[in-house]
């Protein structure tokens, strides 16, 4: 139950931790820095323990898939590239969540003792989880559902929790492996695309969202 109760809190020590550090500005670059390799390490969590598992390419050709597939829509539409970035990220964050509701599925009663290892390794890996969701869609979107993405997270660890082991049986068939990876792939799409651009226009993220519009929507002025 100590694992469980760990692992609720950790997804929102991210978000805090970015409030924390971001009147400074050093530290603002040094958490984007930090964004940039916490994702592939996320994704390499997720992803390797199961292609070593099966013992095929076939997990990473779907991270591959993932990564490639929005960038291909972009080029083929620039009208379609902003909603592309926003279904690669909504893509992604529905892989977080899959792993959430199997995270704690683990830590239910009838699967057994949690070993430590497991456990702490849970636990400290869901801080740059809250601290990337928060990353992604604060600028973007607002508090509002940057707050409702990381509250996510913690909902599917208690559906996963609720549900118990059965559900490990149930979702770690080779399909959902591979969906896992291909999210995972579209993930890392909108950190390293449009993450690195909405970070790399101005660290105003202090304030809010609703009260700053991004630049590509200001207008100028009538007149002279």
């Amino acid at each position: 139950m100590a694992f469980l109760i760990a692992a609720l809190a950790a997804p929102v020590l991210g978000p805090l931790l970015y409030r924390a550090l971001h009147p400074l500005p050093q530290a603002v670059h040094l958490v984007d820095g930090f964004v940039y390799v916490a994702v592939p390490a996320l994704v390499a969590w997720q992803v390797l323990p199961l292609a070593w598992e099966q013992r095929s390419v076939t997990v990473l050709v779907a991270v591959a898939v993932g990564l490639l597939i929005p960038e291909a829509m972009e080029r083929a539409s620039r009208a379609l590239a902003e909603r592309t970035d926003d279904l690669a990220m909504l893509v992604g964050l529905s892989g977080l969540l899959l792993h959430a509701l199997l995270e704690g599925a683990a830590f239910a009663p009838r699967a057994g003792p949690v070993d430590v290892a497991f456990g702490l390794a849970v636990v400290v890996h869901r801080i740059p989880v809250g601290l990337v969701i928060w990353w992604l869609v604060r600028p973007r979107h607002g508090t509002t559902l940057a707050t409702l993405g990381v509250g996510a997270v913690i909902a599917a660890t208690l559906a996963g929790f609720v549900l118990g082991s059965e559900l490990l049986g149930d979702a770690h068939g080779p399909g959902v492996g591979i969906y896992q990876a291909a999210v995972s792939g579209s993930l890392v799409h909108v950190v390293f695309h449009q993450g690195r651009h909405d970070h790399d226009h101005g660290h105003d993220h202090d304030q809010d969202h609703d009260d700053h519009p991004r630049a590509g929507d200001a207008r100028p002025p009538r007149g002279g």
